[in-house]
């Protein structure tokens, strides 16, 4: 089945996909999980979509009304490809090739974004998720109550040993695991 935008401006529009590589897109049932639950927040929010692919999570909350949108990617074919999705469905955003942990090795002067989404690339096995490193890159990134959400395998745990970023929900469907994060820099 292809990828669509599912609601807003470009709702119904396919997206494409680079044809060499093998990417692991977020169902289209996920995304309407995870964007009904963020309804509130996406209108005007800066967007940074890690681990980007097809683009399909900024290219959502672009067309659902997002202020901005970044976009993550360290595959050539796939970034251009983010490019080529943005274009159809008539929507501005920033599509940047790089690494994700060589990005967030450089946090901007001032948090940027509200909304940070991460569909890594995974393997499947139970237990607790190796997130402490990430979270702690993130933090010069998200505003303070900024969202992270955090797309991984149903068995993996988020372990958070950190005061300042607080767990808003955890949820499976299938063997895709969600989990929804805000990061507070009061204490």
């Amino acid at each position: 089945m292809p990828l669509r935008v599912i609601s807003g401006t470009a709702g119904g529009l396919h997206l494409q996909s680079p044809k060499r590589h093998a990417l692991r897109p977020t169902q289209d049932r996920i995304r309407q999980v995870i964007f009904s639950s963020l309804a509130d927040v996406v209108p005007g929010a800066h967007v940074l979509d890690l681990y980007a692919g097809t683009g399909s999570f900024g290219i959502e909350a672009l067309s659902r009304g997002a202020a901005s949108a970044t976009f993550i990617e360290k595959e050539p074919e796939a970034v251009e490809c983010i490019r080529a999705n943005l274009a159809h469905c008539h929507l501005q955003g920033e599509a940047v090739k790089s690494d994700v942990s060589a990005y967030l090795d450089r946090p901007p002067d001032a948090p940027r974004f509200d909304l940070i989404f991460a569909d890594p690339p995974y393997i499947k096995s139970r237990g607790p998720l190796n997130n402490e490193h990430l979270l702690r890159k993130l933090t010069p990134f998200l505003v303070s109550g900024g969202v992270f959400i955090w797309e991984h395998f149903a068995g993996g745990t988020v372990q958070n040993d950190d005061t300042s970023w607080k767990i808003l929900r955890n949820r499976t469907y299938g063997e895709t695991g969600l989990t929804f994060l805000t990061f507070s820099r009061e204490k």
